[in-house]
């Protein structure tokens, strides 16, 4: 049904599938990396301030969420690549 409707628009517009323009390329491209870069990011900061503020001085947490965060952006890398998007 989605692929009928996007046929339908597709018409319309005039667009085919081989005439996706560069700008299209480079917006998907920064969209993915933000998805790969912001949870280690987010991560590395929430575990810094919870070093700070729990044990002074360490990595513990740091070192941990940091890891997380590469986990977390890696599968939302992995499925934004493997689902279909705008």
């Amino acid at each position: 049904m989605e692929a009928a409707v996007r046929q339908q628009t597709d018409r319309r517009t005039g667009v085919s599938d081989q005439e996706v323009n560069v700008t299209t390329h480079l917006a998907h491209i920064g969209a993915l990396g933000w998805t790969i870069v912001t949870p280690p990011l987010g991560g590395m900061l929430a575990g810094r301030w919870l070093d700070h503020h729990l044990m002074g001085k360490g990595v513990l947490f740091s070192a941990a969420l940091l890891l997380l965060g590469f986990g977390v952006g890696g599968w939302s890398a992995w499925n934004w690549m493997n689902h279909p998007h705008a």
